[in-house]
């Protein structure tokens, strides 16, 4: 794991400025010798000789039919990495026709269900999702993913990645997955529905509950959230504490020097029920997945949406787009620098170390991650990439609020990891349901606190 100014330093080199690095653009779109294509040396070697004595190429043998089992967090049709996943699939296929890449498409809370119902049985697919640090740990001590470090080193693969970021998921110096973005927290809002409501942006937490108040006044939805994915409620309750503590409560309670009991914790707490009780989210939130709920922001039924830099490319191509800026997360009680964020470096994937078919998909996802930057570029799905860009966002076509999002990695002066990516699981999911009751009722603060210290006390 990494040291919190090598952090800092690692979301400030993801600042994708108009005109970025090139990402290995001379790899030719990925393809080489261990793509699916012969070696040379196997080439030379196909030669018999006739009954006239010379050399002739013998026919090639057919390759046998490979299929690669391919989980992955791109289920929403209208996500613009659902099209860049099949089209970079469909182009390895066509070239690899012995290769049959099948898609097991969910949302992020059903996959990390099924992967664990898989560890446990030790039939991991053949890449599957992970998330860094904490979440990953269990599996690589399980021994249930292949080391990647061989496979980064071909073609530069390595290279295309942004300085530092694979240290989230290296253990014992193996890099067990490879990332797809690196991503700040912030608050995506409708400027028309802002308008209708006769609001402005809030620059602190209690005047961003009196716009909720008043959105709901005018019968316009303040707020959106896929709590049915407990994850979400979490990220956004884990900014309020970044502003009422500031980096590194989690760390401390780890290191003994604090409890959850801590005022800090317990004001964020409150903070957040506020936020809840003025009817911030819509109702039955806990009922929403994530895709539900972000859907509510992108066709303008909701004004105000709190989540990952990565939604910015689903947004700029939905119906909203051009209708959309962006704030950060404010002050609480006046509380804390709004130029803190929470860090989110991404979700990654991972090769299972029991694959049938090792080889074959090592050569895929290599392919798959050299590609990644160019086509999720193409579909306006770069903002936040793990992976260095090559190209001009704003000739491309990137909206007012992508340049934005943009602009905010450069003010970025550091912040926190999300819960779940810090401590261990037993205390995550304590945490998680903790927080996700608290959409359907209010709870004492105080209590909530004594929770999540009964949950960590019990799981260390």
């Amino acid at each position: 794991m990494i040291k919190q100014s090598n952090l800092i330093k690692l979301v400030l080199a993801g600042v994708l400025a108009a005109s970025l690095t090139a990402c290995g653009s001379g790899n030719n779109g990925g393809n080489n010798a261990n793509s699916g294509g012969e070696t040379d040396a196997g080439k030379n070697n196909a030669a018999t000789t006739n009954n006239g004595g010379t050399n002739a190429p013998a026919e090639e043998p057919k390759k046998e039919n490979v299929t690669i089992t391919f989980q992955n967090i791109y289920p929403d049709p209208t996500d613009p990495k659902n099209g860049m996943l099949k089209k970079i699939v469909a182009d390895y296929e066509k070239a690899n026709p012995h290769v049959k890449i099948e898609l097991d498409s969910l949302n992020t809370d059903q996959q990390k269900l099924k992967l664990k119902t898989q560890a446990a049985s030790k039939e991991v697919p053949d890449i599957t999702i992970v998330n860094p640090a904490a979440q990953m740990q269990p599996f690589v001590e399980a021994n249930l993913f292949a080391p990647l470090n061989d496979m980064v080193e071909q073609n530069g693969l390595k290279d295309t990645f942004q300085e530092g970021i694979l240290d989230w998921y290296t253990f014992d110096n193996n890099l067990y997955a490879l990332p797809d973005g690196n991503n700040i927290g912030l608050v995506y809002y409708n400027k028309e529905l802002f308008e209708q409501g006769g609001v402005k942006v809030p620059t602190t937490f209690e005047e961003m509950v009196d716009v909720v108040k008043a959105l709901k006044a005018k019968g316009i939805q303040p707020m959106a959230i896929g709590e049915k994915d407990s994850w979400t409620g979490s990220f956004l309750f884990m900014n309020v504490l970044l502003r009422t503590n500031g980096p590194g409560f989690l760390k401390d309670v780890a290191a003994g020097t604090k409890t959850f009991e801590d005022p800090a914790f317990v004001e964020a707490v409150e903070a957040f029920q506020n936020l809840v009780q003025a009817g911030a989210f819509q109702e039955g939130a806990t009922s929403f997945d994530y895709n539900a709920g972000e859907n509510l922001f992108k066709t303008g039924k909701a004004a105000m949406y709190y989540m990952g830099s990565w939604a910015t490319g689903g947004i700029e191509t939905s119906s909203v787009n051009g209708k959309v800026g962006v704030f950060k997360f404010p002050t609480v009680g006046g509380k804390g620098n709004p130029n803190e964020f929470m860090l989110a470096p991404g979700s990654a994937f991972a090769i299972s170390a029991n694959s049938k078919h090792l080889q074959e998909t090592k050569d895929f996802l290599n392919y798959f991650m050299l590609n990644f930057p160019k086509e999720a570029f193409a579909v306006k799905g770069a903002v936040g990439l793990a992976q260095k860009v090559e190209g001009d966002f704003k000739a491309a076509g990137y909206s007012d609020m992508a340049m934005e999002v943009l602009g905010l990695f450069k003010e970025v002066q550091g912040g926190d990891l999300s819960f779940d990516n810090t401590m261990n699981p037993g205390t995550s999911q304590g945490h998680l349901t903790s927080i996700q009751n608290l959409f359907v009722q209010k709870k004492d603060s105080a209590e909530v606190a004594k929770e999540h210290q009964a949950a960590f006390e019990s799981n260390k």
